[in-house]
């Protein structure tokens, strides 16, 4: 029998929650540090539970999923005790789109709640009326007839929902009787939503009541921090937290970004300054491009405000409008910038981990998108943890439901019988119901909202590290993996410390702490020997091949299928197009489950993700605190590669540039710098058409060449020294050999000006003004003879408009061209096809290089922008811009060296999206730039004549 996406049998709860029966909802998602024991959430959804009095015992946790609190009113209730003994209840009536709710001032009063649709009558409560046993109410009252009402909160003790059932009938006395025939009407139209027989029908009613009354009010302008704000727009939005949405409008001006709750609750606004944001994040929200994110810290988890909006515009036309405020903000990061930072040593695994999960759309705010962590630590037994044996962890490479063989063998044989399309699991490895299971100590209020005002049998609570484990190894249906907080400081939620009844396990024994393992003595314990585990070598060789399985490639495919990494096809993104569900009840259904089962992260990675750089500290966790850079400690082993390290040396101090040494060779500007293997002899073109060599030893020019009386743009040395190649204005390419000191070779390849030149394996890439750039194949000249060299045309790549630059990734298997009406296209050198072509700069394109992980390409232009492109997706994911052309550059991914139109040398910081440092250099613009491979040696030319030779300061 084919299983469904849920083995388990579904049931419609009490309060109108669909839930999953059989222990599917008790695990975890979204939100590393959920602090729900510490943080009052802005909406007050998350409380202490001893602040009632202060803060009132009602939260929007205690409503049904996607019900909307609406309006609230001081009032009586009018209990009856009997002939003509009533007693009144001081509190306030909360009106919400599918209940009505009482929040006693007394907190040794329970809250009501009443759903609506368990109402027989609802009208004005008349002295003489049918309601004759409330004799002392005033005509200000409401009268309320119900079947069932819920009991919540009694004594301010967070605990199972009370229900009662049978008729019974409330009388609620309102303050302002005049508004006792409004808020009958409203209720009687919110009843007759409750009571339509479709969910659908029941969500598109109340969806336009909410609408109606969105629509009647605006945002209010008094509550601006001040009276010279400019409002900037305006538009209706609903904050949103964990497990609930609040409805409101957005507001956002000059200075300042406001939301306002319809209803008024927790408090009338929530404002935050501009010039505190760090960070903002696109989200989906509901498999929905409507969501926004911000925060205001740059490495804290909990952002400080996450919008859902009604229209995709409102959301893309406010996101533009913050990122536009912030100066030099890059207002979102790419994975590949951290995978940078993090191979690099200057994140953690664990901040690693934080910002994928980020930029994979799992929010704090969102449980069905919480992020996920992995399982690390296999051994749950020993008496003492050892962090240098292998066997001591998990296998990465595997997902959870694959690393138990024999379970795996019956998934396999379930899978292999199964028609399309297939899973291999029957529930994921992070859902709201995960998420709960490991926070139920310290979110009791968001279990009971989730299992409809119930904990989950005791046997199946979060009992054990190590049973929970072990269920996750052998359990039919538990493939669940971890949460942030497994990594973190808090240790809340090991620790039943509000002391809550989460009932009896079979044994008799009260569900209270969390039993740790052996190795841990106590719950910090437990977190600090879990941390230094993440941060411990052996998971940092192998992080990559779980991000493979989460964010990478490994993640859907072939290579999905692989790694036995296939869930159910609902659980990724795109796998179902709710626009194109015409049922209103369909569509909320599924929704429902989706949201319900979990949803795996948004894919980051569509290759191999690459491997740490394994640092020289023992241990990051022993010297490395989370937020603390990895640094190498002298006199331990070195990098494997030494040239890494070196690279990584000399860019994090490429803002101490200085200057050595300069030489005024040409007699009009230098286009070009090669540089001999050892170092010693410097190769220079120039616009007065020589060819010069330098020697750096002497200090001394030895040779000085004419091809032709047309400029030479480029040069290049072929691999063995012996050879120099030099491009012309005049059409042609020109090899000259060092050895005999002669010209060995023309190539007439072009019908207009050679712009640019490139050599790999051997073969010669020449780029034209004739919108061409051509593949040449050929073999260097031997080094005992000038033998002419003979090239054969391999592939002509067409352009529209003359080509000005090109550039070679690491491998030689792409090629970036920029053209001078500012398009950068990206070739697939294997098929001589073009990837992208983006036109991202409004005038010629100076330079244009790969990064050295060629993910990247960065190209500048003489409209002044320095502008990075994702090389997969062919997006520009990044732009900064100088008040000035920037003519040519180096980069290493991270950090740009450019030469301007001034003279200066510029020092950018892609990550931090900020202009570092301004390095004063020629008296012209700076034309070319040249490096070595260790990064320790750099020369500029210029259109002052003169090269440079340049060192750096550690």
């Amino acid at each position: 029998m084919r299983p469904s996406i849920s083995t388990t049998k579904r049931s419609r709860a009490p309060n109108g929650v669909t839930r999953s029966l059989g222990g599917q909802q008790r695990g975890g998602s979204p939100r590393a540090s959920f602090r729900f024991h510490a943080c009052n959430i802005q909406n007050g959804a998350v409380q202490r539970v001893t602040e009632r009095g202060t803060f009132g015992a009602f939260s929007l946790l205690l409503l049904n999923l996607e019900e909307y609190y609406f309006e609230q009113h001081t009032a009586n209730h009018i209990q009856n005790k009997g002939g003509h003994h009533e007693r009144k209840i001081r509190g306030s009536l909360k009106i919400c789109s599918k209940s009505v709710i009482f929040e006693p001032d007394a907190i040794s009063q329970p809250i009501i709640k009443i759903p609506l649709r368990d109402c027989i009558k609802i009208g004005k409560h008349e002295e003489n009326g049918s309601s004759r046993h409330f004799t002392k109410a005033k005509s200000g009252a409401i009268s309320l007839l119900f079947s069932q009402v819920y009991f919540i909160k009694e004594h301010n003790i967070v605990a199972p929902y009370k229900i009662e059932r049978g008729t019974m009938e409330y009388v609620f006395e309102l303050d302002v009787s005049g508004k006792v025939e409004d808020v009958v009407e409203t209720l009687l139209q919110l009843h007759r939503a409750s009571c339509l027989d479709k969910l659908g029908d029941q969500t598109a009613m109340i969806t336009a009541i909410l609408q109606s009354r969105l629509a009647r009010t605006s945002f209010d302008k008094n509550r601006f921090q001040s009276v010279s704000e400019k409002l900037h727009m305006e538009c209706q939005a609903e904050m949103v937290t964990p497990l609930v949405t609040n409805p409101g409008h957005v507001c956002i001006t000059d200075t300042n970004l406001y939301f306002q709750p319809l209803n008024g609750h927790p408090k009338p606004v929530v404002q935050i300054t501009l010039q505190d944001v760090r960070r903002i994040y696109k989200r989906r929200h509901g498999l929905m491009p409507l969501g926004l994110e911000v925060f205001c810290t740059e490495d804290d988890l909990c952002s400080d405000i996450y919008l859902k909006f009604y229209e995709p515009q409102d959301r893309d036309d406010l996101y533009f409008y913050i990122a536009t405020y912030l100066e030099h903000h890059v207002a979102e990061r790419t994975a590949e910038s951290y995978t940078l930072q993090w191979q690099r040593g200057h994140l953690s695994n664990y901040q690693y981990l934080l910002h994928l999960n980020n930029l994979a759309d799992r929010s704090c705010n969102d449980l069905s998108q919480y992020p996920v962590f992995p399982w690390i630590i296999n051994d749950y037994c020993s008496a003492e943890l050892d962090l240098s044996n292998p066997g001591t962890f998990r296998d990465l490479s595997r997902p959870v439901g694959a690393l138990n063989k024999e379970r795996l063998e019956r998934l396999l044989s379930r899978y292999q019988e199964m028609p399309e399309p297939k899973f291999m699991y029957g529930s994921h490895y992070s859902s709201p119901g995960y998420v709960l299971f490991y926070l139920v100590r310290i979110a009791p209020e968001y279990m009971l909202c989730l299992q409809n005002g119930r904990f989950d049998n005791a046997d199946r609570m979060f009992n054990s590290i190590a049973e929970t484990w072990k269920n996750c190894l052998d359990g039919a249906t538990d493939f669940k993996e971890l949460i942030p907080e497994f990594y973190g400081d808090d240790v809340s939620f090991l620790v039943n410390s509000l002391k809550l009844d989460l009932g009896k396990r079979q044994g008799g024994q009260m569900v209270d702490d969390v039993e740790l393992p052996p190795w841990a003595r106590s719950p910090e314990d437990f977190l600090q020997k879990s941390k230094e585990a993440l941060e411990s070598g052996y998971v940092s060789e192998h992080l990559h091949e779980w991000i493979d399985l989460i964010f990478g490639y490994k993640q859907k495919g072939t290579d999905a299928v692989g790694a036995h990494n296939v869930f159910h096809p609902l659980t990724y993104e795109g796998g179902v197009d709710l626009n194109s569900i015409e049922d209103p009840d369909e569509k909320v259904a599924m929704l429902t489950q989706i949201l319900e089962f979990g949803q795996t992260p948004k894919q980051l990675f569509v290759t191999p993700h690459p491997r740490r750089i394994t640092p020289k500290c023992k241990s990051f966790s022993q010297t490395c605190g989370h937020n603390a850079p990895l640094v190498d400690s002298p006199g331990e082993e070195s990098f494997e590669d030494l040239t890494e390290e070196s690279k990584t040396l000399a860019w994090n101090n490429i803002t101490k540039l200085q200057l050595h040494e300069r030489y005024k060779i040409h007699k009009e500007a230098v286009t070009g710098i090669a540089v001999s293997g050892n170092g010693s002899s410097v190769f220079t073109t120039s616009q007065d058409s020589t060819l010069k060599m330098f020697s750096k030893e002497s200090k001394m020019l030895q040779r000085s060449i004419s091809f032709s009386n047309m400029a030479l743009s480029s040069c290049l040395l072929l691999p063995g020294d012996a050879t120099v190649i030099s491009s012309s204005w005049d059409n042609n390419v020109y090899f000259y050999s060092i050895a005999f000191g002669r010209r060995q070779d023309t190539l007439m390849g072009h019908d207009d000006a050679v712009s640019k030149i490139c050599w790999h394996d051997n073969r010669l890439y020449s780029a034209s003004w004739d919108s061409t750039v051509k593949v040449w194949s050929g073999v260097p000249a031997e080094t005992t003879c000038p033998k002419r060299h003979r090239f054969d045309m391999l592939a002509e790549l067409e352009h529209d408009v003359s080509v000005d630059t090109i550039s070679l990734n690491a491998a030689g298997t792409m090629l970036v061209s920029g053209t001078r009406e500012g398009t950068v296209s990206i070739w697939d050198l294997t098929t001589a096809t073009i990837l992208h072509q983006i036109p991202c700069h409004s005038g010629t394109i100076r330079d244009a290089a790969f990064s050295p992980d060629s993910r990247h390409v960065l190209s500048t232009g003489a409209d002044g922008c320095l502008n990075v492109i994702d090389v997969q997706t062919g997006m520009l994911i990044s732009s900064m811009t100088s008040d000035e052309p920037q003519r040519c550059f180096i980069w290493d991914g991270n950090s740009v060296l450019s030469g301007s139109q001034s003279g200066e040398l510029l020092v950018w910081d892609l990550l931090g999206g900020k202009l570092s440092e301004r390095i004063q250099g020629h008296a012209g613009a700076v034309t070319c730039i040249w490096m070595n491979e260790q990064c320790s040696s750099i020369i500029t030319g210029g259109e002052d004549r003169q090269i440079m030779f340049w060192k750096l300061q550690y």
